[in-house]
């Protein structure tokens, strides 16, 4: 059984992963420099994983486990666009 603090450790990592992707979505994609999706879907997707990661209200029907294997996948750069959120 997990403590509480366990449980937060893993929130506050969870948070900072998603914001982290953010960060590299908007670097690698909405300035330009990978051509596999627009700076506006980027840069929409990129405010989406700050939502989740900030829990935002209006984001609580986004997959947060799907947002989570995003992240990893934007932050290992092994193919981001399999996501089921990646912009068509």
């Amino acid at each position: 059984m997990r403590s509480s603090n366990s449980d937060a450790d893993l929130r506050e990592a969870q948070r900072k992963l998603l914001l982290d992707a953010a960060a590299v979505m908007r670097r690698r994609h909405v300035r330009g420099s990978d051509g596999s999706t627009s700076p506006n879907a980027a840069e929409a997707l990129a405010n989406v994983l700050e939502g989740v990661a900030r829990s935002e209200p209006a984001l609580h029907q986004i997959d947060r486990d799907e947002a989570i294997a995003l992240a990893h996948r934007l932050l290992d750069d092994d193919h981001p666009e399999l996501s089921r959120m990646w912009p068509a």
